[in-house]
């Protein structure tokens, strides 16, 4: 992914920059940057940047069992989720 970074307030150089988005990943582990702003105050610099999306699948407790699809259920099991009772949450009066 091309690394986008924009300077806002002031210059800075490349390696500085680099610098930055170095430190944001190494504060986000196993995650890809999106973009990088990096805002000059003065003698302070914040940073906004934004994480590309995690993908990740649902999973939902349906008749005992931890799952993220029904995909492998056998009919007996399908049949079983199918007539089971669905909760629905209600607010509090």
């Amino acid at each position: 992914m091309e690394e986008k970074i924009s300077v806002v307030g002031g210059k800075m150089s490349e390696k500085e920059q680099q610098a930055y988005w170095e430190h944001v990943q190494k504060e986000n582990p196993n995650r890809q940057i999106k973009n990088l702003e990096i805002t000059i105050e003065g003698d302070f610099v914040n940073l906004k940047y934004e994480l590309v999306p995690v993908k990740f699948d649902r999973i939902r407790r349906i008749t005992g069992y931890l799952v993220g699809n029904m995909d492998r259920w056998n009919n007996a099991k399908c049949a079983e989720e199918r007539d089971r009772v669905k909760h629905s949450v209600t607010e509090a009066l």
